[in-house]
C-alpha cells in the first residue's frame, strides 16, 4: 500500500513542475516571431500528429483490453501535449493558450497515472476500478472520502 501512495503523489509533483514550466513560457509576447509563421506551425503540428500515430502503431498489443487501452492512450496523450506545446509557441489567443497549458498539465498527470496502472496490470494486478491508481482521481476533484463512523 505504501508504494501505491508514493506513486499516487508523483503525478501531483509532476503537475506542479509542469505548471511552473508552462507558466514560465506563458509570458511570451502574443506577437512572438513564431506566431507570424502559420506554415511552420502547420508543418510542426503535422509532424507531431505523425509521430503520435507512429508511436501508437508501434505499441505492441497484449490482447488484454485494459492493458491495450492504456498502452495506446499513453502516446495519444503525449501527442496532445506536443500539439499544445506547439500552440503555445505559435498561438496568440489567451483563452486557447490557457487551454493548451491545462492540456499539458492534465495530460502529464494522466500519462503518469496510466503508466502506474499499466505496470500494476502487467505485473498481474487485477483490474480493480476502486484501486488508488484509478484515473478518476486525476480528473477534477478527488474521489469522495469514506463516511466517518462515530
Amino acid at each position: 500500500m505504501g508504494v501505491l501512495r508514493r506513486s499516487a503523489q508523483a503525478p501531483l509533483l509532476l503537475a506542479a513542475l509542469a505548471l511552473a514550466a508552462v507558466g514560465a513560457g506563458a509570458s511570451r509576447s502574443p506577437a512572438a516571431p513564431e506566431a507570424q509563421h502559420p506554415a511552420a506551425f502547420h508543418a510542426a503540428l503535422h509532424e507531431a500528429m505523425q509521430a503520435m500515430m507512429q508511436a501508437m502503431e508501434d505499441t505492441p498489443l497484449s490482447g488484454d483490453p485494459e492493458q491495450d487501452f492504456l498502452a495506446l492512450m499513453i502516446p495519444h496523450h503525449a501527442g496532445a501535449i506536443e500539439m499544445a506545446r506547439l500552440y503555445l509557441l505559435y498561438g496568440r489567443d489567451p483563452l486557447v493558450r490557457q487551454l493548451a497549458e491545462e492540456i499539458i498539465v492534465t495530460q502529464q498527470v494522466e500519462i503518469q497515472s496510466m503508466q502506474n496502472r499499466l505496470a500494476i496490470l502487467r505485473a498481474g494486478g487485477t483490474p480493480d476500478p476502486a484501486a488508488e491508481q484509478a484515473l478518476g482521481g486525476t480528473r477534477g476533484s478527488p474521489p469522495p472520502a469514506a463516511p466517518a463512523h462515530p
